[in-house]
């Protein structure tokens, strides 16, 4: 059963404030700063929130120098600017209703006092309110025609544990400010999205004789059973088309990977007689990268979908695990002393960069884009999420506490 150790890895979950830390040089970007409305100011707790919120949001995209300093004036009022902001190039106004769930932004550009957007948000409840904020930067982002920033729009989905042999899936904003329970009773692990709209994930049931992988529709909650399997049975990975998953299954004992076709036919990909586990497709998805101990020790390994041909792919370490991967590129765990360190590589050169460097470091995970990689630290005694903005070197640390995280997708 050593194989349960490729997976069962445990961690405190649920967001609280966040740290960030900048490396791209603040003089090559636009000056930034945010102005509450005067008039809605402090009528609610989530305010002081929603500020941290946009503020980090607009840190995290790596594209502007912020004013990280709250100031309040009219939101109404294009023209009546602090005498203070007349330097800055851009200022962003929002109006936070007391509701909650609602937002009102505008951006100006200040030399010329023009607003070049504008936009109203909802969601359909205050506890959702990280996200007005998500979309609100997001849509500021594409306004300027900057790099695109739309993975903080993405959910988390997540398994976390309530008691012995029972866990719950959840899904979350990017910070863990917001998290609902999706599927409770039992024990529920491994999810994964299904799509890339995240209206649809996988996960796998232990709650019959035999582990069981479900598909479910959040759009009309309809839950589909897709096959069952003896010993073990995880949604590693899903083709972009949807019509493929990479599964990890040991109906005789010892796991190997298989390609299933939605339809009910599957492949075995891998027969070695050890541990093969947490298949990802790579590149024109022909190709697979996976987590196998054939030297001995957990190592990445990559091969193509009906070849017996396997070569090594995490050149760097010899006890590594936790992979993904996106395109030509892989992201893998390496224990180094007592840390365990995510390292960026690639499957077909020998190319190897650090991504962490002190602390526990582990389920690294590619955003949609493979812009940004998302990862789960222990370090000094305190659990963290973990972002990595790939393209412009930001990084975000969030505390996380209360339960214990099993699998983690994005």
């Amino acid at each position: 059963m050593r194989f349960i150790l490729f997976f069962l890895l445990t961690l405190n979950l649920f967001a609280i404030d966040a740290e960030l830390t900048i490396e791209k040089d603040v003089e090559s970007k636009a000056s930034i700063s945010i102005i509450e409305d005067q008039n809605r100011a402090g009528s609610s707790p989530r305010h002081e929130k929603m500020f941290a919120t946009l503020r980090n949001d607009i840190k995290m995209s790596g594209h502007f120098n912020l004013d990280t300093t709250p100031h309040r004036g009219s939101f109404e009022d294009d023209f009546m600017l602090p005498p203070e902001l007349h330097d800055r190039e851009y200022i962003l106004k929002y109006s936070y209703y007391p509701s909650g769930d609602k937002l009102d932004v505008k951006l100006i550009q200040v030399y010329d006092n023009s607003v070049i957007f504008q936009k109203n948000y909802s969601v359909n409840s205050p506890n959702r309110y990280p996200l007005l904020a998500h979309n609100a930067i997001v849509d500021i982002n594409n306004a300027l025609n900057y790099e695109d920033i739309s993975w903080m729009k993405r959910y988390l989905i997540f398994s976390k544990y309530t008691a012995s042999g029972k866990s719950e899936i959840w899904i979350a904003d990017y910070t863990l400010l917001f998290s609902s329970v999706i599927v409770r009773g039992g024990l529920n692990i491994f999810p994964k999205w299904a799509n890339e709209q995240q209206t649809v994930f996988y996960y796998t049931s232990y709650n019959n004789r035999i582990p069981t992988l479900y598909r479910v529709n959040m759009q009309n909650g309809s839950r589909k059973k897709i096959i069952s399997s003896q010993g073990m049975l995880v949604c590693s990975d899903v083709s972009r088309d949807g019509s493929r998953l990479l599964l990890t299954m040991a109906p005789s004992g010892q796991p190997d990977i298989y390609e299933y076709r939605l339809g009910g036919s599957k492949k075995r990909i891998t027969k070695f007689g050890g541990i093969d586990v947490n298949g990802k497709y790579l590149g024109d998805e022909s190709r697979i990268a996976f987590v196998s101990d054939r030297t001995g020790r957990a190592n990445i390994y990559t091969k193509s979908i009906g070849s017996s041909s396997v070569s090594k792919a995490g050149v760097y370490g010899n006890n590594n695990s936790s992979c993904d991967a996106f395109d030509q590129y892989i992201l893998y765990s390496v224990k180094e002393g007592k840390s365990v360190n995510i390292y960026l590589g690639s499957a077909y050169s020998s190319y190897v960069r650090p991504l962490t460097s002190n602390g526990i470091n582990r389920f690294p995970r590619f955003s949609s884009n493979g812009k940004v990689v998302l990862y789960i630290k222990q370090s000094g005694g305190r659990n963290s999420i973990g972002y990595l903005n790939l393209a412009t070197k930001q990084s975000a640390l969030y505390p996380i506490k209360i339960g214990q995280i099993q699998s983690i997708d994005w």
